[in-house]
């Protein structure tokens, strides 16, 4: 047992110097000077007067230590209790966090930045109208207990048969005060009556989503008529074009039949006749070969704008795609 008490002296200490020091006028004398060997033996704190009697027995000091032991686990159990609730903490923190991110993530991917800045927006009117609301209640709470005391004050002076000319004197001072405020506050509603209605009007003047609707539907109609117009016209204009080349080269063909008709026999009759009339249709084939020539430049300029409008009609259908897929997938993100 001496030795078990004999591992523990600093915890005694704090035990033995307030047993030892007790009494700022008294003098303590002990039987005899404990040391490690004899700490199994009472220990005796007499005070000079002999009338107070400390003993401190080794079960006592068994029961002390087992206390702070008590107390040692229980500190230690709150201890880990607390490192446990911490970490908890910590890891709901992250968990919140990545979800967090993870939420960002999602509405920047759909790119719905645009309507989330809105929304907080409306949430912080929303907090605004909240706040004004509350010191609207508080200045209605205070004006009533106002007047409640001034009601409460004016039934006590008439109960007690106040004077009746202080009464009504008081009575008509709070009446026009009373009037007084209803005509400023009259006033004050007019004004904003007037900007509610100033809002309205300029509300009334912007388009609702569905007259947006109805506007873009007329506008595609529009277009389309437009477009159907303009393709009918080039249509026209094309086929006008083509006819007049027709006519020329008809009207030249005629006038070619019609002189070879009129002089062939005169040209074959000599040789010089012969001549001309071969380098007349050497520069009828050079100017067909050019017409040809020029044809084949405008064919080649018509396929090369098909091309154009084929490309740019397959990356048109590409983004509607893309389009409708981005929408779908913002409507999921909605549900």
């Amino acid at each position: 047992m001496a030795e078990s008490f004999s591992e523990f002296p600093s915890q005694l200490g704090p035990i033995l110097d307030p047993l030892a020091s007790a009494g700022s006028d008294r003098t303590r004398t002990a039987d005899s000077p404990p040391v490690d060997g004899e700490l199994s033996r009472p220990i005796r704190l007499e005070a000079a007067s002999g009338a107070d009697k400390y003993v401190i027995s080794a079960e006592e000091q068994e029961q002390a230590l087992r206390q702070l032991e008590e107390e040692l686990d229980d500190a230690t159990t709150s201890v880990e209790r607390l490192n446990a609730a911490l970490k908890e903490k910590d890891e709901r923190k992250a968990h919140v966090l990545n979800e967090l991110n993870r939420l960002r993530e999602k509405i920047r991917d759909a790119g719905a930045d645009s309507v989330v800045e809105k929304l907080m927006l409306l949430l912080r009117s929303v907090k605004a109208l909240e706040r004004q609301e509350f010191a609207l209640k508080s200045n209605f709470d205070a004006k009533h207990a106002e007047l409640e005391a001034e009601i409460c004050e004016l039934e006590a002076k008439a109960s007690n048969d106040y004077d009746d000319k202080s009464l009504h004197d008081g009575l008509d001072h709070s009446i026009g005060t009373a009037s007084e405020n209803l005509h400023l506050a009259k006033k004050e509603l007019a004004a904003r009556l007037r900007a509610v209605l100033s809002l309205k009007r300029q509300l009334d003047d912007v388009p609702t989503p569905s007259e947006l609707t109805q506007y873009k539907c007329r506008l595609a109609e529009l277009n389309t008529n437009i477009g159907e117009k303009d393709r009918q016209t080039r249509k026209f204009y094309s086929t006008y074009n083509a006819l007049l080349e027709i006519k020329e080269l008809m009207l030249k063909e005629i006038s070619l039949l019609n002189s070879i008709n009129s002089q062939f026999q005169d040209a074959i009759a000599s040789t010089a006749g012969q001549m001309k009339l071969i380098d007349s249709m050497e520069g009828i084939l050079k100017g067909i070969k050019q017409k040809l020539e020029k044809m084949q430049v405008g064919l080649q300029a018509d396929q090369k704008i098909c091309d154009t409008l084929r490309e740019r009609y397959v990356a048109a259908v590409a983004d509607q795609r893309h389009s409708f897929t981005m929408s779908k997938a913002l409507q999921n993100f909605r549900q």
